[in-house]
């Protein structure tokens, strides 16, 4: 009989646009092969409002059992940033840290009951994401069987007291990088807690075609940018940085983006959303870009750049990033930049020398090729399950 394992996340589905979301939607189904997968997670498509989309309270969907749980309360944005900016501020006690993580939500004590109610029913929970709230009250219930992938990226979040003590409390972590692994190491001391580097491989379609992207939406000369157009993203920036770029090198050039928008979009004839588009459109779309764009300052992996690297498409980033600036080091398949100057000048560069951005591509996908391989990561996650399973089982847990 397999063993049975838990998954937990915020939110999940093929509807859902999020990189954690679609880690553990990957591994989910990939563990399957192996154990008897559920996952617990809410009925919440929007993660700003975590309204109840969702209608089934279970479904099988690729194979894994999902149960879904109400959110009790949707997010009250105006109470919510004014908790989340007096921590900025530096003037929220750690005792009101826990209005925070309820005010952040998603708000679901019944999946929290679910947890400590089933404890018994698995052998391992595996939590995706530390900043939630299912994870901040669902690990301390079941923590001899926990395993956090954290998700961690070096914001200010982290000084939370609640996040101190969640980092401890696992039986073991699974990273995303080495990157990710050095930073909560050096900031939490927590090496009593096992740990293995993972990460996640890449997923593509067998046809995958630059010309029908081109055909469908008459785009030749672009960059994309492929996420949520949100500032946490640093989106904002990123259009800045780009009408720079067009007014100090006029040309063709367009910026095309991939996903929903939580901002506004600035309107200007070089800027062409395309919203929420299905995977071929995407991997269509990236296939045939002169290069990535990844703006964001806070990333504990980045999909999106692996996908691209195994295109042959190479990739410019936030230099302020340590995760993405060490994907372009360690991969020569990209270039970082850290102010509008630099981008501009980056992008330039990229666009009048192909046959370095041909170079970079080959590049990234020999990295990606390397390291970032489904049955690697798998395989690492389930030598730490059975590490997990067997301590407890020695100590009597």
């Amino acid at each position: 009989m397999s063993k049975k394992i838990c998954c937990i996340v915020q939110r999940y589905g093929l509807e859902v646009n999020g990189g954690a979301e679609l880690h553990c939607r990957q591994i989910s189904e990939r563990l399957t092969h192996f154990y008897d997968v559920e996952v617990l997670t809410t009925k919440a498509i929007d993660y700003v409002t975590w309204k109840d989309e969702y209608s089934k309270d279970e479904e099988i969907l690729n194979s894994v059992k999902v149960r879904r749980f109400s959110v009790a309360a949707e997010r009250d944005m105006d109470k919510f940033n004014e908790i989340n900016n007096r921590f900025m501020l530096g003037q929220l006690p750690a005792v009101e840290e826990k209005d925070w993580m309820d005010a952040q939500g998603p708000y679901v004590p019944q999946l929290i009951e679910y947890i400590t109610a089933h404890k018994r029913d698995y052998e391992v929970f595996i939590f995706f994401t530390y900043l939630y709230y299912q994870t901040v009250n669902g690990v301390p219930g079941v923590k001899e069987k926990a395993i956090l992938v954290p998700d961690a990226h070096d914001e200010p979040f982290l000084r939370m007291e609640i996040f101190k003590k969640l980092f401890k409390q696992p039986k073991a972590m699974f990273f995303n990088t080495n990157d990710e692994r050095i930073l909560v190491r050096k900031k939490f001391q927590n090496w009593k807690v096992r740990c293995r580097i993972g990460g996640a491989g890449v997923d593509l379609p067998e046809d995958i075609s630059s010309q029908r992207f081109r055909d469908k939406y008459g785009l030749e000369n672009y960059i994309i940018y492929v996420g949520r157009i949100d500032t946490g993203k640093n989106c904002d920036q990123m259009f800045r940085d780009f009408i720079a770029y067009k007014e100090a090198y006029p040309g063709s050039l367009k910026l095309v983006l991939m996903g929903k928008n939580i901002i506004e979009i600035p309107k200007h004839p070089d800027i062409i959303s395309l919203g929420f588009v299905d995977d071929q459109d995407k991997f269509d779309g990236i296939s045939g870009a002169k290069f990535l764009i990844l703006p964001s300052i806070f990333e504990s992996l980045s999909i999106v750049v692996l996908e691209a690297f195994s295109l042959g498409v190479p990739v410019v980033v936030n230099g302020a990033c340590e995760v993405l600036k060490s994907h372009c080091q360690r991969s020569n398949g990209g270039l970082y930049y850290k102010d509008t100057k630099e981008f501009c000048a980056t992008v330039d560069y990229m666009i009048h020398h192909q046959d370095v951005c041909i170079a970079m591509g080959k590049n990234g996908q020999k990295y990606v090729n390397r390291y970032y391989q489904w049955d690697v990561v798998i395989r690492k996650l389930r030598g730490l399950i059975e590490d997990v399973v067997k301590s407890n089982r020695i100590e009597g847990k």
